[in-house]
């Protein structure tokens, strides 16, 4: 069993937490999980819940857009980030 999965042509690790929309409501749901674990009216309070999530569970918060495509991702701690780059 890996701790990695594909979403979307993108490698998530288990447990990583994804904002997306779906059905017309913005949605949180852990990697893992095929529920989502909240929904929101917008895109922002979603982005919100998400972020305290990945910052609770230590892992990666990922920011969908509306088509689908990640539009943001952000790692928590940031110390865990192997990305070298300000910011």
């Amino acid at each position: 069993m890996t701790d990695h999965a594909i979403e979307g042509g993108q490698v998530m690790s288990k447990g990583d937490v994804e904002t997306y929309q779906e059905d017309g409501q913005w949605k949180n749901r852990p990697e893992g999980n095929e529920r989502a674990s909240s929904t929101h009216d917008t895109k922002s309070e979603a982005a919100a819940a998400g972020r305290d999530t990945a910052v609770e569970r230590g892992t990666e918060h990922v920011i969908k857009k509306q088509d689908g495509t990640i539009g943001e991702k952000n790692t928590y701690p940031r110390s865990r980030d192997p990305r070298d780059i300000e910011g």
